[in-house]
């Protein structure tokens, strides 16, 4: 059952084919390639980050959020649309 021959993957393949169409296949496989990168990056920052590799990273602090601004006096309460 765990062995997948020639015939299953050009099966699959035109399945894909045909789901997704070929002008929409480079941006699929784009799209995919960037996800697992980006996933690979993360993990490996993670496992960095347990193992104590932060002397490697000179990041600048986080700066904090500027305050939410209130442009209505402090009793009225807020309208969602004028």
């Amino acid at each position: 059952m765990g062995n997948i021959g020639f015939t299953e993957i050009m099966l699959i393949c035109l399945v894909v084919l045909l789901l997704f169409g070929a002008k929409r296949l480079p941006e699929v496989g784009a799209s995919l390639g960037k996800g697992i990168r980006e996933f690979k990056r993360s993990i490996t920052d993670t496992q960095e980050a347990i193992m104590g590799g932060d002397e490697k990273q000179n990041l600048p602090p986080r700066q904090q959020d500027a305050p939410p601004q209130t442009t209505t006096p402090a009793g009225e309460p807020k309208r969602l649309s004028q």
